[in-house]
């Protein structure tokens, strides 16, 4: 019920009554006002008005499934989330999940991670609060010679989430980094799980600098936050939101052709040429 309550109370800019709530949500005003007092003591600054009702002042910096699921507006991409405080890899997290059945759209999000991926078995480092760690769950029906694709298709979806929530232009490092100004904000790792003939699944990670504020002497030169390219702390549940919609929309343009002659159409400010085969 917290997820829906989240979800009504950010669907409009104004109130929601506690009749509106109760009718749609088919329970008592007892009930709503548990779970309002609940949200309000893990961070949420919630203003109560005698008949006129809720609305949201401030939320908590989090990626809790209940809050991302509060703001994805796709019809699968995102619209099942497993969050969890912390993880080895959020990859291998949603890889035990796609084994055992998780349907197409499912994302894994995580505060931090203990063995985050990068390419070529490098290390991602994740932590707390300073990044976004998430793997989304795609069960496409291509030949397992075009899953490195999918990499890409991730790719502009991070690097449009990135410029429509955050107001950055950021540009595509082939084959899976995203950067500012040739500093990498996020890595992507697309790890598949198939047959010779077909595709069981694949687990498309990305990892997205959000509040960084220093970084390791070693990574100075080569990595950047979207927190030290806009002085501000992007709110990193409308960025996983804003970066799943975008997904799906390249996702399945993808799939029409299984090239990017589709998306080649689409992109304009990331001055990319997409090769079409």
């Amino acid at each position: 019920m917290k997820k829906k309550i989240l979800r009504a109370l950010s669907r409009k800019e104004g109130y929601v009554s506690g009749q509106e709530l109760c009718e749609e949500l088919e329970v008592s005003r007892t009930a709503v006002w548990k779970v309002i007092n609940q949200l309000k003591e893990e961070g949420y600054e919630i203003e109560s008005v005698p008949r006129k009702g809720y609305r949201i002042l401030k939320r908590p910096d989090c990626i809790t499934s209940e809050e991302v699921e509060s703001r994805i507006e796709t019809r699968w991409a995102g619209r099942n989330v497993c969050f969890l405080e912390t993880v080895d890899s959020t990859n291998n997290e949603a890889s035990r999940l796609a084994e055992n059945g998780a349907p197409e759209g499912t994302l894994v999000l995580a505060e931090e991670q203990s063995s985050g991926k990068g390419r070529r078995g490098r290390t991602w480092v994740t932590p707390a609060k300073s990044t976004i760690a998430m793997s989304l769950v795609v069960r496409p029906k291509i030949l397992p010679a075009r899953a490195s694709m999918m990499t890409l298709v991730m790719g502009l979806a991070v690097a449009y989430g990135c410029r429509d929530c955050c107001g950055v232009d950021t540009g595509i490092k082939w084959p899976n980094d995203i950067v500012v100004d040739g500093k990498k904000i996020c890595g992507i790792l697309t790890e598949m799980s198939s047959e010779i003939d077909y595709i069981k699944y694949l687990v498309i990670g990305a990892g997205i600098n959000t509040n960084v504020e220093h970084f390791p002497p070693e990574l100075q030169q080569t990595a950047v936050s979207l927190h030290q390219v806009t002085g501000s702390r992007p709110d990193r549940a409308a960025l996983v939101a804003a970066c799943m919609k975008r997904f799906e929309k390249f996702y399945e343009k993808f799939l029409q052709t299984q090239d990017f002659s589709l998306l080649q159409e689409t992109v304009s400010y990331t001055h990319l040429t997409l090769p079409t085969t």
